[in-house]
């Protein structure tokens, strides 16, 4: 337990204003993706020693960037093992999150921490985003999954036009690392793009940025 809290101080130097519940849900992390990982590896062997900083962090870049409102719903597109979808549905306990990967075993996971941590907010299908029918988001979250294009190409459809209330307008929120000049020319769409190392100043978000991308 005093490693997780260790490590969680990573979280709490930039996060002040967690419930008990939300502190007890992200000490509970470790524990279980060390266990669902030794039997479906959804997070590197290496990473797991950095799974706060390198996983959990770096999905609450998008909490610490976007107010999100409460009541929104946001869909995770390739969730993997759960982010950024899990990290989020914590900090944010009144909006819905649907997280999709079209690989069933990391559902699996994704599903099993849910339920381990006591999450009421956030449901998990095996399933392409783009088999998602009648059915539209606020938001669209991504990381690392496809060029911006294809993240594009692949939310807009689920994303409403608009909503009352929304802090900020319907759109594809991504996490990005590396030079993004080449695929923000390729991807024809204009976004904004924020640098993580402004927010978290750890030298592991160097060339890491959030990518919003509005709905027209």
């Amino acid at each position: 337990m005093e490693e997780t809290k260790k490590n969680l101080d990573v979280i709490l130097k930039y996060f002040a204003d967690f419930t008990p519940t939300q502190i007890a849900q992200l000490e509970q992390l470790a524990a279980l993706y060390e266990e669902w990982n030794a039997k479906i590896n959804v997070i590197s062997r290496k990473d797991m020693e950095s799974l706060y900083l390198k996983h959990v962090l770096h999905s609450l870049s998008i909490a610490a960037a976007f107010e999100l409102s409460d009541g929104s719903e946001v869909v995770d597109l390739g969730t993997g093992g759960g982010f950024p979808g899990i990290p989020l549905a914590i900090f944010f306990p009144n909006i819905q999150f649907h997280c999709v990967d079209s690989i069933g075993k990391k559902i699996t996971v994704v599903k099993a921490v849910a339920e381990g941590i006591g999450l009421q907010n956030l449901t998990a299908a095996h399933t392409r985003i783009e088999e998602i029918k009648n059915r539209k988001f606020d938001y669209v979250v991504s990381r690392a999954v496809a060029p911006l294009g294809e993240l594009w190409k692949w939310s807009k459809p689920l994303l409403r036009k608009q909503k009352e209330g929304l802090s900020y307008k319907p759109g594809l929120i991504c996490l990005k690392g590396g030079d993004l000049t080449t695929e923000i020319a390729e991807s024809m769409v204009k976004p904004s793009v924020m640098e993580i190392q402004q927010i978290f100043e750890e030298d592991f978000f160097a060339e890491k940025y959030i990518v919003y991308v509005p709905q027209q």
